[in-house]
């Protein structure tokens, strides 16, 4: 079921269906009226009639219990009367009626467990829906200085949630955010994307460190996770104004757009495994800081994104679309990159695709509080920015 829905700078990338009328419940008729005449040109000695069956049989695919009872009424009555004006001995006619009856017997039958599987269908979309606002919570146009975009696509659009996972919060820290995609599909995915949502809000309001948020959800996950599950994601903040903290645990790298409109990819210095597989590498995430001014953007997203292939298995570019599309507005951007997207697919992704853009609005445009001095973490105070990435040492393990 396609849907459209907005709500603050969240939107869920289904798009509405326009409201056209459909000719599929008129169909069965058409068959029944196609027989009708292809048995008055056949003539005597053909009789066409046993195929009248096919109108209800089709009418339990397109319309209710009433409408297969109509349809298999219609075709009982056209049958008995071609069959008197044609003079059909009356043990065929007699046949040909018993036939229909059973037929619309067993299609009414067919139609209203059809019609019963939907309604159970559509309460379970309305749950998953609920699940997917519990998980994935939408977030306003706008949060501290930032202006805020997101864009998600499951690729089980009838369920409409999925195992990539975003949240984005202001905490006494500074901003702070998450995107991330889990190994696998399904509930479980489900589950474990639940488990990394609850840990990171919990600890971006407890840690002063952002190293930290990310030792709480590599613990969560080793004492949660199978040895072959994992969760590729990263975490930043914003801690005081003009610094951006990423830590990049084997997640796609985020494309940071400048205010001059140059545009770059960045890269982890230090490339540390995904959450939950650190005990077998002993490898630990470092925290790159990156200037962050006015009028700069900086887009996460998930391999659902990079990794969607067009007929010719092409993957779709992405850093060239960013850079087609980028503009002031980030749900504009957004909006133009997704509909690029399905027009590369085709029209269905499959895989779970999230899109999350955050920009730091100039001066000019919206005046906004920044991040307090008190909420500077005190591992990276002091710190002096002179190239574009600068990478702080290795945390010690907590």
């Amino acid at each position: 079921m396609s849907q459209a829905r907005h709500r603050g700078g969240d939107r869920w990338s289904l798009r509405a269906p326009r409201n056209r009328p459909s000719l599929l419940p008129a169909l069965p008729v058409l068959v029944v009226a196609a027989v009708v005449l292809g048995d008055l040109v056949g003539g005597t000695g053909t009789s066409w009639l046993p195929l009248l069956a096919a109108g209800p049989a089709l009418a339990a695919t397109t319309n209710g219990p009433r409408g297969v009872l109509c349809v298999g009424l219609l075709a009982g009555a056209l049958a008995a009367a071609l069959g008197d004006k044609s003079g059909v001995p009356g043990p065929e006619p007699a046949a040909v009626l018993s036939a229909l009856a059973a037929v619309t017997l067993a299609s009414g039958l067919a139609s209203a467990l059809r019609g019963r599987r939907e309604r159970v269908l559509d309460a379970v979309r309305s749950v998953a829906e609920t699940a997917q606002h519990a998980l994935l919570s939408p977030v306003p146009a706008t949060v501290g200085p930032f202006q805020v975009a997101v864009r998600y696509s499951a690729a089980a659009a009838e369920a409409r949630i999925g195992g990539d996972l975003y949240a984005l919060i202001p905490t006494p820290y500074g901003v702070r955010l998450i995107v991330g995609d889990v190994r696998g599909k399904g509930l479980p995915a489900v589950g474990t994307a639940a488990l990394v949502l609850g840990v990171f809000r919990e600890a971006a309001y407890d840690e002063p460190d952002l190293l930290a948020v990310v030792d709480r959800i590599e613990r969560s996950l080793a004492r949660n996770l199978g040895v072959d599950d994992f969760v590729t994601a990263v975490v930043a903040g914003y801690p005081r104004t003009g610094h951006l903290e990423v830590v990049n645990c084997g997640h796609a790298p985020p494309l940071l757009v400048r205010a001059s409109g140059a545009l770059m990819t960045v890269e982890p210095t230090h490339p540390a495994p995904p959450l939950g597989l650190r005990t077998l590498t002993g490898h630990v995430p470092d925290l790159q800081i990156l200037p962050f001014s006015d009028g700069d953007q900086l887009l996460l997203y998930t391999d659902g994104v990079t990794e969607a292939r067009d007929r010719g298995r092409a993957f779709y570019p992405l850093l060239e679309g960013l850079a087609r599309h980028a503009c002031d507005e980030p749900a504009r951007t957004l909006d133009a990159l997704h509909e690029e997207l399905l027009a590369h697919v085709g029209g269905r992704l499959h895989d779970d695709a999230a899109l999350l853009l955050i920009r730091k609005p100039t001066v000019r445009e919206v005046v906004v509080p920044e991040p307090s001095a008190g909420g500077t973490t005190g591992s990276s105070s002091g710190t002096t920015v002179s190239e574009p990435a600068v990478t702080r040492p290795k945390a010690r393990s907590v």
